[in-house]
């Protein structure tokens, strides 16, 4: 399933190295979030990412906070946490074309988010999530149907969303569903992303248009 440019299926990598796993298994919608590492290895990792990408059709390659390294490198996508967004130059990512996604986790954060216009929506965390400690309690399911009745563009959920709970979180409402542990954790993570493309029908349809 694709809505408006973001697949349903949503890997958030922290290597760039995952991409050369999971892209020639079909997944189309992929961030890579790096932390704590040094601005020469960031840009290395944004270049390649985007130079991986690039030989695949219909890839969206979100970089995730380093919007002044995704202007510069040529990036496609964006995603920006609230805090990251308050910083950023809005009006340079606008001009060099780059779509944006914003993570959200209360109402007045919708607010502040819509307001930039977003190109599509994180709501999170919908579960309890140890991958982080978050200042927020889990949004739950009732949530996401919220969120949807106030914005006009895709819904992605995150948080604690493992693939025996996906179809609860697509029934609520979300287009996409943001995943980190429960593939990147799985003891073969190659076969958890297939189980996830499976289940939004996603890797069929690519080989339909191939």
């Amino acid at each position: 399933m694709k809505t408006a440019g973001i697949y349903g299926f949503y890997p958030v990598v922290d290597d760039v190295r995952w991409l050369r796993r999971f892209l020639p298994l079909g997944v189309r919608t992929v961030q890579l979030r790096i932390k704590e590492q040094s601005t020469s290895a960031v840009q290395r990792q944004i270049r390649e990412a985007l130079a991986i990408a690039a030989d695949y059709d219909d890839c969206q390659m979100i970089i995730n906070d380093y919007w002044r390294e995704a202007i510069t490198l040529g990036a496609n996508w964006l995603h920006l946490g609230q805090d990251d967004l308050a910083g950023a130059d809005r009006a340079a990512i606008r001009a060099a074309g780059i779509k944006l996604g914003i993570s959200t986790h209360s109402p007045k954060e919708l607010a502040n988010a819509l307001d930039a216009k977003p190109n599509y929506l994180a709501l999170g965390p919908i579960y309890e999530t140890t991958l982080k400690k978050m200042p927020w309690s889990p949004q739950g399911l009732a949530r996401i149907g919220e969120w949807k009745a106030r914005c006009s563009v895709p819904l992605v959920a995150i948080g604690g969303i493992t693939l025996e709970r996906a179809q609860a979180v697509r029934a609520a409402g979300a287009d996409a569903i943001a995943v980190v542990s429960d593939v990147l954790s799985a003891s073969h993570p190659e076969d958890r992303a297939r189980a996830w493309l499976d289940l939004f029908g996603e890797a069929a349809a690519l080989a339909q248009i191939g």
